[in-house]
């Protein structure tokens, strides 16, 4: 599927290549009482998570992740349109999103607004916009724990995603950080 825009991925993962529990908790990514407090790249920074979102010009994101994001207390993507990929949210569900009943729905749209640089979060959904060859560059974090089982964003494919390796970055703590291109 061709589209006039580029789909990035910035997704941490435990180092098994888990986004999330089977249940969905995040405890141990987002620094929970379990995993010893909040994380930050040992500087007090972000893992370059804010300067990655200056650098997009639209958000794209499945319920899922939406309903982790909606109740936080500060909205991380100030000034940037949000979209969301729903069966179950209706129109104005939330003032600050706009919702797309379908994956097709949500690209149709994004095309129609003339989007360069789409950030594509969750994990079904970048499946989807990996399978359908929209993605353009992928930044995965990789936690230094290991859970097990849950859920990826990974999973079968129609073919190989040949990648590129950009940079690679190691934070205090053991992060390490990887971007890749995708050919």
């Amino acid at each position: 599927m061709d589209a006039p825009f580029t789909g990035s991925v910035f997704l941490g993962m435990s180092v098994d290549g888990f986004i999330a529990r089977p249940d969905g908790d995040l405890a141990w990514l987002t620094g929970g009482a379990d995993a010893g407090g909040a994380p930050d790249d040992g500087e007090g920074g972000d893992f370059g998570f804010a300067e990655f979102v200056a650098g997009i010009d639209a958000l794209v994101m499945g319920r899922g992740t939406y309903e982790v994001i909606a109740p936080l207390d500060e909205w991380p993507y100030q000034g940037k349109p949000v979209h969301v990929v729903s069966t179950t949210l209706g129109p104005g569900a939330d003032p600050r999103i706009a919702v797309h009943g379908s994956f097709d729905d949500a690209v149709a749209a994004l095309a129609a607004a003339g989007y360069r640089r789409v950030y594509v979060d969750g994990g079904r959904l970048v499946h989807t916009f990996l399978t359908a060859g929209l993605v353009g560059e992928l930044t995965l974090s990789r936690v230094p724990v290991l859970i097990g089982e849950g859920h990826t964003p990974f999973g079968p494919l129609p073919a190989d995603v040949l990648l590129e390796h950009a940079r690679t970055r190691t934070f205090r703590g053991g992060m390490v950080q990887t971007t890749y291109r995708v050919r």
